[in-house]
């Protein structure tokens, strides 16, 4: 199992509990789910937790979940979303089989099942406009109107709708409607589309349909088909159930899925909607679907999110029957707890000034020893080149410090993590623009380690790299995606307006320890007292080691917002 438990070691959500509750009594053997993405877009966050909920019920019950692709819209689906998407699941740690699934596979059955609709009374062809639709449905105080077309013989709306699969017709001048009740206090029964005219050609079916099935009459069948026994949706569909279930009632299929409704994942700081991440893609306001600052789970797995901390993120949020919105904090606790065991330590300077260690041999490179992890020693150790001139944080020096201050500055002496005691003596500044470019300091050779000799007491301990040994790096540091914890609050303002103009800031000075050169695509590591940080997957030839920081030590937005 996935997290390593089973149903009987923690308290089961409410979806557990019907779906145990049911096999208790004999109405399911077993238990079949099912995750149906539209491949109209790249998975996020919230499809991460619906899709732990879909495979996850699957394993702990032994049973299985299909990746279904809803692929019912040929005018918005590409195939590389169908890889994408797959990846995506694959990479969280779930398995759904030999192969995918397709709501294309069922389109001849789908077509049979419309034709069988139509014998019994209970399908129509309308030629309604779109517009005529909508105003004949009605509202939610008013009863809706019959089409002029509902009264249509069955062998006229068989005929009719064989033309509309022959391509005789253009675009949005028929649809198929079911036969229900326009009088129903559910907008979603009165009489609801099944079938729309589309001249475009499908990824997988080439130009063969000309109709294709919408997805509230696509779905229900489609889960019959595979013989689903729970069908799991967020809440936005709880109003469509009725009509999956006449679908399913209407037809009396051999099996019947029953379709349960769970809140939706919602994130301080970021929209969670295709329509709106396709929206920053297209209008580039990031920097495509893998962009890191996107809640993509591919933007997350380039920021260095880890498939252990996204599912232990959807473990601790749980499931439940409201909408929430959960605050960002949480999601990136998550990957600092999962890399603060993982990552290896290392160092690296984002913003240097260098330091000259007067009394240290020119030509010297005298190697120290540094702990990949504090606090895991198998993880072993590293050699790190001390040389006579280094780079340090440019926030690690003072020229008046206070007396509270711990890192260097007139008077002060710090220790160089793993390096050696360094006590300042002098500094240079640019003439012009005032700006400290290098920074002299003497050294006691025989505080290897960063120990002193004589016991003498040093508080402070900075960060360093070498500047003739260390390699250069650019880091990329993220932000919130917004400025607004609830960017879609104000329906009357364009979300955009409140996109973050520094959620992402490159630093292209920066500079790390050797070691760094060894890394790989996606790997993680910290870097000390900065964060974690990992190497950017995309090859982007700037000469340098591209990082991409996934996360701060601590969560500073919350203080740094007020």
């Amino acid at each position: 199992m996935t997290n390593n438990e089973t149903p009987e070691k923690r308290p089961l959500d409410f979806i557990r509990q019907i779906i145990a509750e049911d096999l208790k009594t004999g109405k399911h053997s077993g238990v079949v789910t099912r995750f149906p993405p539209e491949p109209n877009g790249f998975l996020h966050i919230g499809h991460a937790k619906s899709i732990c909920l879909n495979f996850g019920v699957g394993e702990e019950f032994n049973g299985r979940c299909n990746l279904r692709f809803d692929d019912t819209n040929p005018s918005k689906e590409e195939e590389a979303y169908v890889e994408a998407i797959e990846k995506d699941v694959a990479w969280l740690g779930f398995n759904w089989g030999e192969k995918p699934h397709y709501a294309s596979n069922y389109f001849a059955q789908l077509y049979d099942f419309a034709i069988e609709l139509i014998k019994m009374g209970k399908a129509y062809v309308c030629q309604l406009s779109a517009g005529d639709v909508r105003t004949y449905r009605g509202t939610l105080t008013e009863p809706g109107k019959e089409s002029p077309y509902r009264s249509r013989s069955i062998d006229e709306n068989i005929d009719l709708f064989t033309k509309m699969k022959a391509g005789e017709f253009a675009d949005g001048t028929h649809v198929l409607r079911a036969k229900i009740d326009m009088s129903s206090p559910n907008l979603n029964m009165r009489d609801p589309v099944l079938y729309r005219i589309l001249n475009v050609a499908h990824h997988r079916t080439g130009d063969t349909w000309k109709i294709y099935p919408m997805y509230d009459y696509t779905h229900c069948l489609s889960d019959m088909l595979e013989g689903v026994t729970h069908s799991l949706c967020t809440l936005e569909f709880e109003d469509h159930r009725p009509l999956y279930n006449w679908v399913l009632d209407t037809l009396q299929t051999p099996c019947h899925p029953r379709q349960i409704e769970f809140s939706r994942l919602n994130l301080t700081y970021t929209v969670l909607s295709k329509r709106k991440l396709l929206k920053m893609v297209e209008g580039k306001h990031v920097e495509g679907w893998d962009d890191p600052r996107m809640l993509t789970i591919s933007g997350l797995r380039r920021r260095g999110y880890t498939p252990a901390a996204i599912r232990n993120f959807c473990k601790i949020i749980g499931i439940g029957k409201s909408d929430s919105r959960i605050d960002m904090g949480v999601l990136e606790n998550e990957i600092r707890n999962d890399l603060n065991e993982r990552a290896p330590r290392r160092m690296c300077v984002l913003d240097p000034v260098k330091v000259i260690i007067d009394n240290f041999p020119e030509d010297l490179i005298e190697n120290v020893t540094g702990k990949n992890h504090p606090q895991n020693p198998e993880m072993g150790e590293r050699t790190i080149p001390f040389t006579k001139e280094l780079y340090i944080e440019r926030a690690d020096f003072m020229e008046e410090p206070s007396r509270k201050y711990r890192r260097l500055g007139p008077g002060r002496e710090v220790r160089l993590r793993y390096g050696f005691l360094v006590q300042y003596a002098s500094h240079v500044k640019d003439e012009k623009s005032g700006e400290i470019t290098e920074i002299h300091c003497t050294y006691d050779p025989e505080s290897k380690g960063g120990s002193a000799p004589d016991g003498r007491k040093v508080k402070g301990t900075i960060h360093w790299v070498s500047a003739t040994a260390g390699v250069p790096v650019e880091i990329k540091l993220y932000d919130r995606l917004f400025t607004e914890a609830d960017p879609e609050a104000d329906k009357d303002t364009d979300f955009l307006s409140f996109l973050n103009k520094d959620s992402m800031i490159t630093l292209d000075k920066a500079v790390g320890e050797p070691c760094l050169a060894d890394l790989h695509p996606g790997e993680s590591v910290q870097f000390e007292r900065q964060g974690y940080f990992c190497v950017d997957s995309k090859d982007v030839n700037t000469g340098k080691i591209l990082f991409n920081r996934t996360v701060t030590l601590r969560d500073s937005w919350s203080t740094k917002s007020k």
